[in-house]
Formats: C-alpha cells, sequence, structure tokens
C-alpha cells in the first residue's frame, strides 16, 4: 500500500510541471434532464443559460446515456466505461479500489488529478451528493470515489445531511415516507429555500478559490432538479402558469413485452389522488413543474457561467453540460425513467470548448456517455486513457457533420443498440423489440419479425459492444 502511494505521489508530482498551461475544466451534472431546452427545440421552455452556452459550444441532439438509472450512468460518465447496471456501481467500483487499486482503472477525475488538476465536486456528481455512504451518505470511512477528488462537497443546510438534500423540500423538508411529500412543489422565495441552491453557492465558492491557485482546475456541479420531487422557487413556475403545452406523444401503454414499468418512483408520492395517465389537468400541472424545474437549474447554470466570465476564466475553460438520462413525462404512460426507450436514455450533451468552430451548430452524430472521458482528456491534451471503452467526440467539435458511431444501453433485464435509424432491446429470455425511427411510429411498432435481418445486425453489433 505504502509504495502504491508513494507512485501516487510521484505521478501527481510529475503532473505539475505539465499542467500550468492546461485548460479548466466545468462539468455540469443535471438530474433526470431531458432534451426539454429551447436550444433542443422544445419553444416553450425558458432556458437561456444554457441556450447562450449552446451558442458558443457543439450540442449532440442524439446523444446517449449507458443506464437509465443515475448511479450506473454516473458510473460511465465518471469512469469511461461500460458498467453494471444500479444506483451502487461507484460504490462497488470503490470497494475494489480500496482492496486493490493497481487493478481498477482510475476516474476521469482521478486521471486529471494525475496529471495536475485540482479535483472538486460539489453536490450530486456521483450518485450520493458528498460522495459517500452510510445512513445519511456522509460516512467519510465510505467513499464512493476513492482517490478521485481533493474536495467532495454537499453542503447540507437545513436539510441535515446529503441524503436529506437528495429529495428536498423547500424550507428543509426531507424525504421521509415519500406518501407524505407532495410530487411537485412550488414556494416562494430565493433560490436558497431548494438544495440546489446550497450547490450553486459552493460551487461559486470554489470556482473563487480555484481560480486563485497555480494549477488548473477539473470542477464538477451537480444540480438535483429536475429530479422528483418536482420543487422550484416559484419565480421559475411563473412563465408555465398559462402556457400552452403540445400533446404529450405517444402517451397509450405499449402492447406486447418492453421494458415499461409502472412508474413507482412517481407513484410513491403524494398525489392528492390523482393519477396522469387517467387525468389530464393532473398531467399538464405535473409536466409544467417539471419545466420550472429545468427553468431553476438553468438558473444554476447561468449564476456559474456569469461567475466564470467574471473571473477572466471563461477563454481558458472547457465547459460541458450533461444530463445522466431522460425522463417520461407520460410517453408510453411512463412517469420516470428505468426504461430502455428513448425518452429514459437521451439526454442533453453540450460541450464548449474556448474556441470551436461552427459555434451553434448542433451535430446530429449517435454518441454516447462514456465519450466524454476522452474528449476531454483530447481537449485538455492530456495523455488518452487507453482504458477507456468512448471515443473522443473532438472530430464532431471540428466538423458537426461527422459521423458517429452506435450507442448502447442497458438495464437489469435487457440491453439495447441504437443507431441513427433503429433501435434494438434485446432481452434476457432471447424476445427482441425493434423500432424504426424512419417512421412516425417510432417506438410504438415492433418491426423484428417484419425485419429479421436488420435485427440480427444490431444484435451482433450489441454483443461485440457489450459481450
Amino acid at each position: 500500500m505504502r509504495s502504491l502511494f508513494l507512485t501516487l505521489f510521484a505521478l501527481l508530482l510529475a503532473g505539475n510541471l505539465f499542467a500550468a498551461d492546461k485548460p479548466n475544466v466545468l462539468l455540469i451534472c443535471v438530474d433526470d434532464l431531458r432534451p426539454e431546452l429551447n436550444c433542443f427545440g422544445i419553444d416553450y421552455v425558458h432556458s437561456p443559460n444554457i441556450d447562450a452556452l449552446a451558442k458558443r459550444g457543439r450540442i449532440f441532439q442524439r446523444h446517449y446515456v449507458q443506464a437509465p438509472t443515475c448511479g450506473a450512468s454516473r458510473y460511465t460518465l465518471l469512469t469511461g466505461r461500460y458498467g453494471s447496471y444500479g444506483n451502487g456501481a461507484l460504490f462497488a467500483r470503490g470497494k475494489e479500489l480500496q482492496k486493490n487499486a493497481e487493478a481498477v482503472p482510475p476516474s476521469m477525475p482521478a486521471w486529471f488529478r494525475q496529471h495536475g488538476y485540482t479535483t472538486v465536486s460539489v453536490g450530486k456528481v456521483s450518485h450520493h451528493p458528498g460522495g459517500r455512504g452510510g445512513g445519511n451518505w456522509d460516512d467519510d470511512t465510505q467513499p464512493e470515489m476513492p482517490l478521485s477528488w481533493d474536495r467532495h462537497l454537499c453542503p447540507s443546510g437545513d436539510w441535515q445531511h446529503p441524503r436529506g438534500f437528495m429529495h428536498g423540500l423547500a424550507h428543509g423538508e426531507i424525504r421521509k415516507n415519500a406518501k407524505e411529500m407532495a410530487v411537485f412543489q412550488s414556494e416562494k422565495g430565493p433560490d436558497e429555500i431548494y438544495p440546489d441552491g446550497l450547490t450553486a453557492n459552493e460551487a461559486l465558492k470554489q470556482m473563487d478559490q480555484l481560480s486563485e491557485g497555480d494549477k488548473p482546475f477539473f470542477l464538477a456541479v451537480g444540480i438535483l432538479r429536475p429530479h422528483l420531487p418536482f420543487g422550484a422557487p416559484a419565480k421559475y413556475m411563473t412563465p408555465y402558469e398559462n402556457a400552452d403545452l403540445p400533446p404529450t406523444p405517444h402517451p397509450e401503454k405499449p402492447t406486447g413485452k418492453t421494458t415499461w414499468h409502472g412508474s413507482g418512483e412517481f407513484m410513491k408520492y403524494n398525489r392528492w389522488g390523482r393519477n396522469p395517465n387517467s387525468d389530464a389537468e393532473f398531467a399538464l400541472a405535473c409536466r409544467k413543474h417539471y419545466a420550472a424545474c429545468v427553468t431553476y437549474a438553468d438558473a444554476i447554470v447561468g449564476r456559474l457561467l456569469k461567475r466564470l466570465d467574471d473571473l477572466g476564466e471563461r477563454e481558458n475553460t472547457i465547459v460541458v453540460l450533461w444530463g445522466d438520462h431522460g425522463w417520461h413525462l407520460g410517453e408510453h404512460a411512463v412517469w420516470g425513467k428505468h426504461t430502455l426507450f428513448e425518452e429514459s436514455l437521451r439526454s442533453p450533451l453540450i460541450v464548449a470548448p474556448p474556441t470551436i468552430d461552427k459555434a451553434g451548430e448542433a451535430s446530429n452524430a449517435v454518441v454516447e456517455t462514456i465519450d466524454v472521458f476522452p474528449t476531454l482528456c483530447e481537449l485538455a491534451t492530456l495523455e488518452k486513457p487507453d482504458f477507456a471503452d468512448g471515443t473522443s467526440l473532438v472530430a464532431q467539435l471540428e466538423d458537426p457533420d461527422a459521423e458517429g458511431r452506435v450507442a448502447c444501453s442497458y438495464s437489469g433485464g435487457a440491453r439495447t443498440v441504437r443507431t441513427p435509424t433503429h433501435r434494438l432491446i434485446a432481452h434476457r429470455n432471447g424476445h427482441l423489440e425493434l423500432y424504426d425511427h424512419r417512421t412516425p411510429a417510432g417506438e410504438t411498432e415492433n418491426v423484428a419479425e417484419k425485419d429479421p435481418e436488420t435485427a440480427k445486425a444490431m444484435l451482433a453489433e450489441l454483443k461485440k459492444r457489450l459481450d
């Protein structure tokens, strides 16, 4: 063990010698954020700050996560590797790392740290805000990502601890029995009456401190909203009170075997006896409160970007905005994630280097979350992480018309591959779902029996990538 830490110290010392001219990285992770943003073509959503970031960077219209659950998706972002499904993926890796560090490849923040960066995390970046285990997620002896962060912070304030912070509503209300907690809420007050306001304040403080240092920084900021329960200050609900929202596409429960589920996470909250699948007025209210949470998250992003400007760091910082997965708002009669449909797996990805050709133009290449790690390394001119499964997106940053590849994802009982035209879902029992996105039916008509050759070819690609 002593030799391991001496090796790590030597790597850090060597990294410091070459890090002085490296760009900073600001990684913004937003929880449960579907591409429901103005810059992604959703005109009723107010997202001016993310839109401004998109205008000076590259939007990836077809970005797909590896898993439709927080922990497993964040595992792939932070390691650049395919992994297991489930929220404990990073904790399992952390235990293996503590047993035998040499057998576990470094995480993305650890890699940057070894190359001379100061690495700081604020809020929900890994699955647990603050990155610790234990009953209240604040046990220092149970790190979620050992050897990764110089500081891994969660300012819990009135929410008492990171567990209370994670699902907190206004004025320190924490989730005990979800049935007693409103599924949506909009209280009057400043940003700080909800947990993300504390995250923003701490992130700004860290940014001030990091800008004064003599090393480049890798700052990751995790925003909770629009994760359930949908709670945001009332001022962010104002634009939606009288807004007209378009109808929800394909709202019917699918027939046949799919990865559909009964929206258990959503349904366990206090819904005042109402069900959005049978109550159109309530469904609309849920959608508007989700949108308010998106606008609240956007305001936090705006504060971060403004501080970057005020500190004079904008021209030397790579900014990435990433959604950890999508979220159904009634499509397929689902209110939540955890499916392998498009709504769960497609999420926003915006990469904004200090300089970029054709800024603001979108890429339609199919890309994956595992691609972020090698992309940031190439942009920062760091050594390539050969252990990462992803592919750098610098080609798409240089040319928005550059092609991508395919995207592979997985859940507990099935796996999926997405090409520019089709999605194949392969269940453990051999059942296949094939959807043709060139048709209006999209993911409502299984064409596996009609098009067995496409299904066979996509299944082979899926096995090649994940087996």
